[in-house]
């Protein structure tokens, strides 16, 4: 397999490449690129690698600068310390999105992904193989493994397995974990939404559940329901009657 890594930081580009070779020594790390400028005169003077491992935050610009000018047919594993680009990750080839600081773990998980992938597309023809890595991409949920939260001092990422929920409170968003930890977050719940993806439910306004956090629903006032959490939450969560069926429907898993 033939990589390429877009990494401006040397050192954290040194490490992704250990890592990688140490999962597979099959691996041919065949280019380091530091910039955008760098990356996108390598894409238009070589092959396509069989998969990118790919920085946001470049000293000139960001990676999607690269995506935009020259075609990228290779699937891209992202890595990077900010939240807030899976949405357009997705859109970019991506396939994988990793909060740093990565760990051996995370990065055999992204490669896992990527050998998975490939075994579905597999026998696709050159002009179509874009378009098969795409389709196969889209059938695949792209969220980061953890999101990012203001701790006093500190910006600390929290897995989304992790979370029970978010929540609004004065107008400033929350989300409280499985060990009773409350984090406020520099987010709208509509972007924690994107962010998480189906494993949620944005139940009503005020609420976005995690379906590993729920316990069972149970009859209210009004023939509306009551989302009863595993984790004790002081507030009752309930869901209108309207969108009561498609909350059950997305809590059996259909």
């Amino acid at each position: 397999m033939r990589v390429v890594i877009i990494e401006d930081e040397v050192l954290t580009a040194e490490d992704l490449k250990e890592s990688i070779q140490q999962l597979d020594n099959t691996v041919e790390v065949v280019a380091v690129l530091q910039s955008v400028r760098e990356a996108v005169a390598y894409f238009q003077q070589n092959d396509m690698p069989d998969l990118i491992f790919s920085d946001i935050q470049l000293g000139d610009g960001e990676s999607f600068d690269i995506y935009r000018t020259v075609e990228v047919s290779a699937p891209v594993i992202f890595c990077t310390a900010y939240d807030e680009y899976a949405l357009q990750a997705f859109k970019t080839n991506g396939i994988e999105y990793i909060l740093k600081p990565f760990t051996n773990a995370s990065i055999a998980d992204a490669i896992k992904k990527y050998n998975n992938l490939r075994r579905q597309f597999t026998g696709a023809g050159t002009d179509n193989r874009a378009n098969t890595i795409a389709e196969t991409v889209q059938q695949h949920t792209l969220k980061p493994a953890a999101i990012l939260v203001h701790y006093k001092d500190k910006i600390v990422p929290v897995r989304l397995e992790n979370i029970v929920l978010f929540y609004i409170e004065k107008e400033t968003l929350y989300l409280m974990t499985f060990d009773r930890q409350h984090y406020y977050l520099k987010k709208s719940l509509e972007e924690a939404e994107q962010l998480c993806g189906n494993d949620f439910f944005r139940v009503n306004r005020q609420f976005l559940v995690n379906r590993k956090a729920i316990k069972d629903a149970s009859h209210y006032v009004s023939r509306k329901l009551s989302v009863n959490l595993s984790v004790p939450f002081k507030e009752v969560i309930t869901i209108s009657k309207e969108k009561a069926p498609q909350f059950l429907a997305w809590l059996s898993g259909k």
